[in-house]
């Protein structure tokens, strides 16, 4: 029985309390950041940039604050492919809204 519990115990990460007020401090940066680009005209480049950073912004939230960072391989694996999956569908429907 203890073998088995054993197996089944979840191992604990702890991150410590300066890692989340770094990773919320960024944040805040970033999004300090998107707001300035959004304010400057760069022409076709603003949407990129400020796309770029959001990117940076979710998996910020995503590896630390959500804990993906420490899951299993296969739990990255789903996540990753529901993220392709929604993707395509943005491109798609991207596709239709132009081509109209």
């Amino acid at each position: 029985m203890k073998d088995n519990e054993a197996a089944h115990k979840e191992e604990e990460h702890n991150i410590g309390y300066s890692t989340y007020l770094l990773v919320w401090i960024s944040l805040v940066a970033f999004t300090s950041v998107t707001v300035t680009v959004a304010g400057i005209n760069l022409g076709d480049y603003t949407l990129f940039i400020a796309m770029l950073i959001a990117a940076v912004k979710s998996s910020l939230v995503i590896n630390i604050f959500m804990h993906v960072k420490f899951e299993d391989p296969i739990f990255k694996v789903f996540l990753t492919i529901s993220g392709f999956t929604l993707l395509v569908i943005f491109i798609l429907t991207f596709f239709d809204y132009f081509y109209r």
